[in-house]
């Protein structure tokens, strides 16, 4: 989609915001909030994207992730600790342009190839709380560690940093959330680059029942760099539509994604369950 339509999409997921509790899946836009002082959460999904390119290895395909992994530690009232991964990327691989600037390094040879999902440890601090009329505000810190190789045409083997600040507040029955941050992605081609890129997110959760929610998001990060990003680092948005039911700690959702860009999958879903509960009391 071209860059001149993504105002009308942002406007477009406004528009369609109609209430809730606090995220994640099947988002990935950070709510303010954290999951409280000696509380654990556990979410696992299938993920599936389709004409997800790879710039960096040049192929193109069919993803598949499962099971995506994620752990989230309440530390302190206001702070939690989080780690996010996969177990297990399957690409069944379409095409493969062998111009793409590491296409000589990828080995695998047949219609697929696999890997695990990089890992990202980050750490969310809430810094000032909802208030009637005022918005919850936080800050994120974040590392990608590059645990996906370069020869499975999956991985840039880089390892990349991000610092948001989020904000989120509750009209009634619908949560608003927004994300805005810094990026700094290293180029996978020369170690000695790097590209910073603008990050963003701005989601809603409505509640259509006690349980049931409709949420949706616009997620992505844009190259702050002239002429576009390196290869691995281009500018990325994604749409993302879907729902949440929650039965005491545990919740199901299931989501549609669109995405935006040459470099997101045109297409895809994901599904899964969360659960929440008291691991320990801190003294």
């Amino acid at each position: 989609m071209p860059a001149s339509r993504l105002p009308f999409a942002a406007l477009l997921v406004l528009a369609l915001a109609t209430p809730a509790f606090a995220q994640q899946r099947p988002l990935v836009t950070e709510d303010p909030e954290s999951i409280g002082e000696g509380r654990v959460l556990l979410e696992s999904g299938l993920d599936f994207s389709s004409r997800q390119r790879f710039s960096v290895s040049g192929l193109k395909g069919n993803l598949w992730k499962f099971p995506t992994v994620g752990v989230s530690v309440g530390i302190s009232p206001i702070a939690e600790i989080q780690i996010d991964g996969g177990l297990h990327n399957r690409l069944n691989v379409t095409s493969r342009d062998t111009g793409a600037p590491l296409a000589s390094v990828v080995t695998a040879t047949g219609n697929t190839t696999t890997d695990i999902e990089d890992v990202v440890i980050g750490m969310k601090i809430r810094l000032v709380g909802e208030g009637t009329e005022r918005p919850a505000f936080a800050v994120r810190f974040a590392t990608r560690l590059p645990n996906a190789s370069n020869e499975s045409g999956l991985g840039t083997d880089t390892t990349d940093f991000f610092l948001s600040l989020i904000g989120g507040k509750t009209v009634q029955s619908i949560r608003i959330v927004a994300n805005l941050g810094l990026g700094i992605l290293a180029d996978p081609t020369q170690g000695a680059r790097q590209n910073d890129v603008f990050t963003y997110g701005l989601s809603f959760a409505r509640a259509v029942t006690q349980a049931a929610e409709l949420v949706g998001e616009l997620n992505g990060h844009a190259s702050t760099r002239t002429g576009g990003g390196f290869p691995g680092t281009e500018s990325r948005s994604v749409m993302r539509f879907g729902g949440r039911y929650t039965h005491g700690p545990f919740r199901v959702d299931m989501g549609v994604l669109l995405g935006l860009t040459t470099v997101s999958p045109s297409l895809g879903f994901t599904a899964g369950f969360t659960y929440v509960f008291t691991a320990f009391t801190l003294p």
